[in-house]
């Protein structure tokens, strides 16, 4: 595997492969890699004969100056993760050369970045767009994944990658977790030991739900799931929606959509958890 920090190194070593035919799978990542972010270099390896994973954490998706600085930053045990999963490239840019100068650009990511997360984090979307948008000109990828715990943020830059015009297919991948149940997050390791033992509580809950559907209204299960979590003396729920799937606007009936999904933010302590199911 190789480091590559320059922006115009990796441009030419992409440009080459593509010139050869080869395919290019991307991983963008802010590191602390978890098996999460490995089963997903797990599936580019799978599909591409280049896979170039980036770690970087991105400022302009951060509307936190506290989550910003306290994020996981573990470069060293990232790149033996990176190697032993046979990555090719690894991109570890600093952010002078990702934004060599400030990043203006405001993104019509439309009413799915207007709901959920782009409600409680104004502007962190269109950080999201301006990183991922940034490394698909630089990689130029043929195939971008990206895990669906952040299952609005995938929404988010399918749109990017509509409206933009990119030729990349992406390609979401399962959540991965616990064996207790807990969605893998770098944000993970920063839970004390009392809500850890309690965050996974969260998919439990979640997972108990979907027979609900069967009896119950979208109301109803969306005000069980909250006062369950809430039960909880060490955590707090910041929303809890069930929406489309596509459209990610919350649906007021089961008929609405043949697939609705529900998401939920989680204050575990000073962690803020996101989770969703299919119901």
């Amino acid at each position: 595997m190789e480091i590559i920090k320059s922006v115009k190194k990796l441009r030419e070593i992409t440009a080459q492969a593509r010139d050869k035919g080869l395919s290019i799978g991307l991983v963008p990542t802010m590191g602390a890699l978890h098996d999460g972010h490995i089963s997903l270099v797990d599936r580019a390896r799978s599909e591409n004969d280049i896979v170039v994973v980036s770690v970087f954490v991105n400022p302009t998706q951060f509307n936190n100056p506290d989550d910003l600085r306290t994020y996981p930053r573990t470069e060293e045990a990232d790149c033996r993760r990176l190697a032993d999963a046979r990555v090719d490239y690894a991109f570890i840019p600093t952010v002078e050369e990702i934004y060599p100068e400030p990043d203006t650009r405001v993104f019509d990511l439309g009413p799915v970045a207007q709901v959920m997360e782009g409600a409680m984090r104004p502007g962190h979307f269109n950080g999201v767009a301006q990183i991922v948008s940034r490394l698909f000109d630089i990689v130029r990828p043929h195939r971008a994944y990206f895990g669906e715990k952040d299952f609005q943020q995938i929404a988010v830059i399918r749109r990017m990658v509509a409206t933009e015009g990119f030729d990349i297919q992406i390609i979401d991948c399962p959540i991965k977790r616990e064996p207790d149940g807990l969605a893998l997050s770098s944000r993970n390791v920063r839970l004390t030991p009392a809500h850890r033992a309690e965050a996974p509580k969260i998919h439990a809950i979640l997972a108990a739900s979907v027979a609900d559907r069967a009896t119950k209204t979208v109301a109803q299960v969306t005000a069980d799931v909250i006062a369950a979590i809430d039960a909880s003396p060490l955590m707090e729920t910041e929303y809890y929606q069930i929406v489309d799937p596509v459209t990610l606007q919350p649906v007021t009936s089961w008929a609405d959509t043949p697939h609705p999904v529900g998401c939920v933010t989680v204050w575990c302590g000073d962690v803020r958890l996101i989770d969703n199911i299919k119901y």
